[in-house]
Order: C-alpha cells, then sequence, then structure tokens
C-alpha cells in the first residue's frame, strides 16, 4: 500500500478516537511499509493523568487501531511539543468530559 494512502486510512481511524482528547499533538511517527503499519505516539492532557505521551499502532491491512501504552509527559516535553499546530484541534478544550481509558 502507498505511504499516503496509509496515512490518509490512518487519520481517517484516528480523528475518531482521539477528538474527544482535542487538542492532540503527534509527537512522531514511523512507517513500517513491511507490515503496512504506522507507530506513533501523541500528547494531549488526560482527565485523570495530566498531560501523556500515548503510543498507538495502526495496521493499514486489517484497519485497525492499537493502543501501546502511556507515559506521563514531563513539563519540557509539553511546552516543546505545544509550541507547534495540533494535529487535531479544538474550539474549547472538554478535558474533564472526555472517556477515561
Amino acid at each position: 500500500m502507498a505511504a499516503d494512502r496509509l496515512f490518509t486510512k490512518r487519520d481517517a481511524k484516528v480523528r475518531a478516537h482521539l477528538l474527544q482528547y482535542a487538542p492532540v499533538w503527534i509527537i512522531d511517527e514511523k512507517l513500517v511499509p513491511s507490515d503496512e503499519s504506522i507507530q506513533f505516539n501523541v500528547l494531549f492532557q488526560h482527565n485523570l493523568y495530566g498531560w501523556v505521551n500515548r503510543r498507538y499502532l495502526y495496521d493499514g491491512f486489517n484497519d485497525v487501531l492499537y493502543h501501546k501504552g502511556q507515559t506521563v509527559a514531563d513539563d519540557e516535553m509539553v511546552s516543546e511539543v505545544t509550541a507547534r499546530d495540533p494535529y487535531i484541534a479544538a474550539v474549547v478544550a472538554d478535558i474533564p468530559n472526555a472517556y477515561g481509558g
């Protein structure tokens, strides 16, 4: 599968899930062409844990998004990443009402 098609499929899949946490920033992403997958980390403010760095794996062949874990983000990372434009923007953040998962 072409890389641009894989990223388009990933974006369609993850936006619905990550919209509840908006604003969301992509920290990094790694394309794995042999597996038709993308591993990526996002940063957002979680309603229970504060700022988190969460890893996902998108399997393009099966169109499945896997949660691969998360860590609490330090202040330095938050400052650096949030200085950029978000991957998913929000007019108003609704962190208290986001799903706790």
